[in-house]
């Protein structure tokens, strides 16, 4: 009989363990394993390095290691398709840009895309477009450019990258706002703009002061207004719209927020946006903005969805029009 108990014993024993072991399993803290991080870029851009070291910084704060796969395409929104689909565990988030919440689900570029599959938890940059020019350019402010565009209707060439594009809009919102006709010509990305700069293909082009950085520094271009309303901290000497006192409409950029499946836990989400909040906002990432032409800029909750929102309707208003026109 004593040998009976003390073998019921044990297996009570043993079975209290197990189900103690399971339950420590269950509960293992945030995060437990490596993160993938979806970016919605080739890998080299700017989209991809802002990406790679905002989240590098975040893991000593979430206490977890990222992995990165690079999906580029569909302006932007390959990347955040791919996170649609993804396990809403907290192991799998991923950037979204300009292109991903304004151009794809506008142009229905991905069948089911959706955005209200994701979850935008913070915003980490933004990025101002800039208008350059070579710097051997006869307009080297933004009032020459203007009056040469009038003296010379649809004869200054200005790159843009591609109809219905961020920098496209802008430069039909400058045309409307100052009557002048620029003569249009559409690049592939900063690239072959760049090149169209140095080869005097184009008198200007517009696009991000960081996507022309490598002529900025070089001083083989010139940027000559940012629409902005603080001063690019790695090009001081680049006077922003506000400054010259341009219309706020006026004003453009891109941006690079983190997504998360919407499902995700409420507590795995407060997680990265807490290792967010510190990345974003550290000397070290700071510092390091400076030296690519980008602003960090922390943003989270009601103010980012408000911020999404406001980008998403000013865009679709312009794109309508277009659309309208018959020009998309």
């Amino acid at each position: 009989m004593a040998k009976k108990i003390s073998f019921a014993l044990i297996a009570m024993v043993l079975l209290a363990s197990v189900a103690l072991f399971a339950a420590g399993e269950g509960e293992k803290a945030y995060p437990s394993k490596d993160i993938q991080f979806i970016i919605s870029s080739s890998a080299g851009g700017g989209t991809d390095s802002i990406s790679r070291k905002s989240a590098l910084i975040a893991e000593k704060t979430l206490g977890g290691e990222f992995y990165f796969v690079n999906k580029p395409g569909a302006a932007d929104a390959t990347g955040p398709n791919a996170l649609m689909a993804a396990k809403a565990d907290g192991y799998t988030i991923g950037n979204v840009n300009y292109g991903a919440v304004v151009n794809a689900p506008f142009q229905e570029l991905i069948q089911g895309y959706d955005l209200s599959k994701l979850d935008i938890i913070a915003l980490v940059t933004k990025e101002p477009d800039a208008i350059m020019v070579h710097k051997d350019s006869p307009y080297q402010t933004f009032d020459a450019l203007i009056a040469a565009a009038k003296a010379n209707p649809g004869k200054i060439k200005v790159a843009d990258q591609g109809i219905g594009g961020r920098v496209n809009l802008l430069a039909r919102r400058i045309m409307e706002e100052y009557g002048v006709e620029f003569n249009m010509i559409s690049y592939q990305g900063s690239t072959p703009q760049r090149e169209a700069i140095v080869n005097k293909e184009v008198d200007a082009a517009i696009t991000s002061l960081g996507d022309f950085a490598p002529l900025l520094n070089s001083g083989d271009a010139v940027g000559i207004i940012e629409f902005s309303t603080s001063t690019n901290l790695a090009y001081p000497s680049v006077p922003t719209s506000t400054e010259l006192g341009l219309s706020d409409s006026l004003l453009s950029g891109s941006f690079l927020s983190i997504a998360v499946p919407v499902d995700t836990p409420a507590e795995i989400k407060s997680a990265l946006v807490d290792a967010y909040r510190v990345a974003v906002t550290s000397d070290e990432f700071v510092d390091w903005t400076k030296t690519v032409g980008v602003t960090a800029a922390f943003m989270e909750g009601d103010e980012l969805d408000d911020f999404i929102a406001g980008v998403q309707a000013s865009e679709w208003a312009a794109l309508e029009e277009l659309k309208a026109a018959g020009v998309l």
